[in-house]
């Protein structure tokens, strides 16, 4: 499926950069003519000479050498995509505020094809204020990012900023040449996050539902060219651009404009970690602690997936998830028939690095024709990804 595509990939100064001879390999393996431009500094951690004996291409590092010129305008214009693995901290600074002062630069900002990104860092470099809003900009160019990994980094530290792994951004890449556009004209409901139900105005009853999940599903599928419509709890993540957002905060919320908007969907993906029981009388004050104990009289929400099922015309297809801690399988099995769902994505909190708040996810997908699929432990990104190919196989079979 990459068979005579042209991929630029630029290669910054970071210890991930060991990764682009994998990267290159495989892109090259699967029929990619990949042409390789490299910063000063990243010739301190691989050489061009590996690079280009794996590319078949020469490699080019500097504007000019030995009275030849490097046309960057022409390489820029060449790619069908330009792909930047490793991007550090430094490069990712001068992309966002146009500073040209390398071959790799001079590339980038005469490029005309889409960009995208696999940054690579330190944690506290990834998470500073000023990093954040780099990456701001560059994802409001429209390029797109490749989500980092938790595990261990070069300074010996373990979290977040470990570029991905070779063989996942090489199924991003295959992802972006054979998936875009493909769910162009459909509507997609999705739910993220918690809901809270209040117990009076300063306190409530909620989970630990971060909405990663959820986000990266309805990011998925608006790449997909999908027009996605978000309904998400409380979560501090940002609201992706290009969809709807519908902001709810209790469980009653979530239900009202899940039944308002599920009409007009043809994919409903309910993500979203809503309570099970909501309190019956909320105080109109805070609650002053006076007596040794508290009893809080509570009632069942509104069960927002069975009423989706109930409503479900021909030609919807709805998906909802499991979060289990205990026969998980037979429990998601449960759930799909009886909540006359397609398809039942199940998570268990008894598997490390999956769950709430978690960078990562783990997932077994059954749908209605009694398929199961099982997937390893994964970025939520990837995840997502899984889950939308599987609806689209599901769809199209």
């Amino acid at each position: 499926m990459l068979k005579g595509k042209k991929i630029l990939l630029g290669v910054t100064g970071s210890i991930a950069a060991y990764k682009s001879a994998s990267l290159v390999r495989l892109l090259v393996k699967a029929g990619a003519d990949v042409k390789v431009v490299m910063t000063p500094s990243a010739e301190g951690f691989i050489s061009a000479l590996t690079l280009s004996t794996l590319s078949k291409n020469e490699v080019l590092t500097r504007i000019a050498t030995d009275h030849q010129w490097a046309n960057h305008v022409m390489l820029g214009r060449w790619a069908d995509l330009m792909l930047m693995a490793p991007l550090s901290c430094n490069t990712m600074a001068k992309m966002a505020s146009g500073i040209c002062d390398n071959l790799l630069m001079s590339v980038y900002l005469s490029a005309t094809c889409p960009v995208m990104l696999a940054p690579a860092m330190d944690e506290d470099m990834w998470k500073h204020p000023a990093t954040r809003r780099n990456l701001a900009t560059l994802e409001s160019f429209g390029h797109k990012v490749i989500p980092v990994n938790h595990g261990e980094l070069a300074s010996g530290l373990i979290g977040e900023g470990r570029m991905a792994e070779p063989e996942d951004i090489f199924q991003f890449v295959q992802d972006f040449f054979l998936n875009s556009q493909i769910w162009a004209g459909k509507k997609v409901l999705v739910t993220a996050g918690p809901t809270y139900e209040p117990i009076d105005p300063v306190r409530f009853i909620g989970n630990h539902s971060s909405g990663k999940m959820g986000i990266a599903i309805a990011e998925v599928c608006r790449d997909r060219g999908a027009d996605v419509t978000l309904v998400c709890g409380p979560v501090s993540e940002p609201m992706p651009t290009g969809i709807k957002d519908i902001p709810v905060k209790t469980a009653a919320d979530m239900y009202e404009a899940c039944v308002k908007e599920f009409p007009e969907m043809d994919i409903a993906i309910m993500s979203a970690a809503v309570a099970d029981y909501t309190v019956l009388n909320p105080a109109g004050q805070k609650i002053k602690k006076k007596e040794d104990s508290l009893q809080l009289e509570l009632v069942k929400t509104k069960d927002i997936l069975r009423a989706l099922g109930e409503l479900k015309r021909d030609g919807q297809f709805l998906v909802g998830f499991a979060l289990e801690t205990n026969n998980e399988k037979e429990n998601a099995l449960a759930k799909l028939q009886a909540k006359n769902a397609d398809m039942i994505v199940l998570n268990s909190l008894n598997d490390a690095g999956a769950g709430f708040g978690q960078p990562t996810n783990k997932i077994i997908i059954f749908d209605r024709k009694g398929r199961e699929q099982s997937f390893p432990l994964k970025h939520k990104k990837a995840v997502a990804r899984d889950i939308i190919q599987s609806i689209h196989e599901a769809l199209h079979p």
